[in-house]
């Protein structure tokens, strides 16, 4: 800190000319900090700005970038959802044209050819339940088909799994509260369908005027049965990635809001205050310049001593 000295009647050392030429670089560094903080909005422009605030603020950036990539693993995971529910939605509205097919061929007013019409006719809409398997798909995954399984893990932190999504069709899923050992919604080509073990939809294809198969009288009963058990089951199935469809909405709710906050407490740590930058330029500025005075002053003090020593 600088002192006034007293007794200046000296020539060889000017130390008041000293002290305001100090004070003169302290302003100019001052101004040249407050113009490089109005000019790049930071309070914090290295590390030297503040040393804790610099750690603080660049932790809190890396997370809220991590943040920003759970939020897209979180798009990922509602894409799958969405897509396999919209599959799903068109499998029940033809399980439900199946099973209402099967109740109309189950009234003894009907002859076989209705029946047949009936059976061929549902067999129509197994064949597009197989194309709406084969085409939901997503990434290269096919979602419907029983195979898939997905972690979605959210980045931040490595011991946080949002959720491991898994819609394997052909298991029992407590998940899905489905009790049978086998679900899957292949139509064709398999033993059974929707959980239904023995429900074979290629049948519909081999009823008969002459062998109605899957819709004769002692069957018939037993084939609307297990259309109704398949088309609950699936329901099941779409209910469920429905309830995860709910919670990743809350997840990316959640994201979103921390990220807002995160970058709300980077801004408090980091960004310059404008008003107060501009107020502590504008005192620099004048330092600098009384400074300037007070150092022409100071450098007129020797010049009057030499008079004393004039002949």
């Amino acid at each position: 800190m600088p002192f006034a000295i007293g007794g200046n009647s000296r020539i060889r050392t000017n130390i008041p000319a000293e002290n305001a030429y100090n004070s003169m670089d302290v302003s100019n560094r001052d101004i040249s900090l407050r113009q490089l903080r109005l000019s790049t909005g930071l309070r914090i422009n290295n590390a030297g700005d503040d040393v804790a605030g610099y750690i603080t603020s660049r932790a809190l950036t890396a997370r809220n970038g991590a943040l920003n990539s759970a939020v897209n693993t979180v798009g990922d995971a509602k894409n799958v959802t969405s897509i396999a529910m919209d599959g799903l939605d068109s499998i029940n509205s033809l399980l439900a044209k199946i099973k209402d097919a099967t109740a109309q061929a189950a009234s003894g007013a009907l002859g076989s050819d209705e029946k047949v019409a009936l059976a061929k006719a549902a067999y129509r809409l197994t064949q597009q339940i197989q194309t709406i398997v084969d085409s939901t798909v997503f990434a290269g995954s096919q979602l419907l088909n029983g195979s898939f399984s997905a972690n979605f893990v959210i980045g931040y932190n490595a011991t946080n799994s949002l959720l491991t999504l898994v819609i394997d069709l052909q298991e029992e899923s407590t998940e899905f509260n489905i009790s049978s050992n086998n679900f899957n919604v292949n139509s064709l080509g398999t033993g059974f369908f929707a959980g239904i073990t023995g429900l074979d939809l290629r049948e519909l294809n081999n009823v008969t005027s002459t062998n109605l198969g899957i819709f004769s009288d002692t069957q018939i009963g037993a084939t609307l049965t297990s259309f109704a058990e398949a088309l609950n089951n699936a329901n099941k199935v779409a209910a469920y990635l429905g309830g995860v469809q709910n919670r990743l909405d809350s997840q990316e709710d959640l994201l979103k809001n921390q990220i807002v906050n995160y970058k709300a407490a980077i801004s408090r740590i980091e960004d310059a205050d404008i008003a107060k930058e501009q107020l502590q330029l504008m005192k620099s500025q004048f330092l600098q310049q009384s400074s300037l005075t007070s150092l022409a002053q100071a450098n007129q003090n020797p010049s009057s001593f030499l008079q004393l020593i004039q002949g």
